[in-house]
């Protein structure tokens, strides 16, 4: 499918992986639409750290994912839609699920709900690894079972449910995008690399973490809005749960040492109570298997962990980018 001839909204355009997606879409020339969430700042989220050139390019739309009527209003002319729009903060969701269930399930059907009314051609919905909970095989594929160990999980399995059935329903063409553990410019400090980052450019010599034991399958932002495009492009991803996985897995003790080398390999890592999550909850192993994007669409991940990791540090040492980080509290 040829994306230069669509008009296309991105939901959640103001958040990370979602700047990152709007901002390559541009760069690629296409006719972008980006749904960001309204607030009384007028905050355009990490969209307004673009260059001004590539902003004026977007059409800003400022609503609210949980508002059907808003959310039918942005759709309106829209021929492909990817939603990212979600809350996605695992310890917040401990202490207010009702919010999860109403941004990420009931937004979701708000999306799938417009695109059905307006005839999209094409509905990519993201889901998470956190769906599949601690890998009971590996690699993960996309056949893996379901586990939701926390209440973010869990809506995002209730989303990915629904999509399903309005494909299978109403034949609504959707794909379900499965990035794993995305990482890289703009990440919030509620995720591990930027709170190991940003903890010793601040010059602490104690980074504190939670469980240094579960492994990750992690991926640079540059590389799952790759996987997000090429999984639009081609048809035969309708109907599909796709994985974006690097398909490597490396221990969060192990990319603590990998950062600390880089930047100060006099620091130590101390355990924090805090962050720990329930024992029940914690997912032990994610590594998820890519062999079925590689075999759609040619999708092969283009950095190395340490290249990404590289980049994301040389993007925190900018001033004006880590002073936007509170490294010295635990962000949930």
């Amino acid at each position: 499918m040829n994306l230069k001839n669509k008009k296309i909204l991105v939901t959640g355009a103001d958040g990370f992986i979602g700047s990152h997606l709007t901002e390559e879409l541009v760069r690629c020339g296409y006719d972008v639409r980006a749904f960001v969430f309204y607030n009384s700042f007028n905050s355009w989220g990490w969209l307004d750290t673009l260059p001004k050139k590539a902003l004026a390019k977007i059409d800003i739309f400022a609503g609210d994912i949980r508002d059907p009527n808003g959310v039918r209003k942005a759709m309106k002319d829209i021929d492909i839609v990817f939603h990212l729009a979600a809350l996605i903060a695992i310890p917040f969701s401990y202490h207010s699920p009702d919010s999860y269930v109403d941004t990420n399930v009931k937004g979701t059907l708000n999306v799938l709900q417009a695109a059905r009314d307006s005839n999209c051609s094409r509905v990519l919905i993201t889901s998470t690894s956190e769906v599949y909970g601690t890998a009971q095989y590996v690699p993960i594929d996309e056949k893996h079972p379901f586990q939701g160990q926390s209440p973010y999980s869990a809506t995002k399995i209730g989303a990915d449910r629904i999509a399903e059935s309005f494909y299978r329903s109403f034949n609504t063409p959707v794909t379900i995008v499965r990035p794993f553990n995305t990482y890289g410019p703009r990440q919030s400090a509620r995720a591990v690399i930027p709170t190991i980052i940003t903890q010793l450019l601040n010059g602490e010599k104690k980074i504190k973490l939670g469980s240094m034991r579960p492994t990750r399958d992690f991926n640079f932002v540059k590389d799952t809005a790759a996987g997000f495009i090429a999984i639009a492009e081609t048809p035969k991803t309708i109907g599909e749960e796709i994985n974006i996985a690097s398909q490597k897995e490396i221990t969060i003790g192990q990319i603590a040492a990998e950062i600390i080398n880089q930047i100060n390999p006099k620091a130590k890592i101390v355990s924090d109570d805090i962050r720990l999550r329930p024992e029940k909850s914690e997912v032990e192993r994610l590594l998820g298997s890519n062999e079925k994007i590689r075999k759609l669409t040619g999708w092969r991940p283009k950095y190395t962990l340490k290249q990404g990791l590289k980049e994301t540090i040389e993007w925190f040492k900018d001033k004006e980018n880590l002073r936007q980080y509170k490294s010295d509290i635990y962000n949930v």
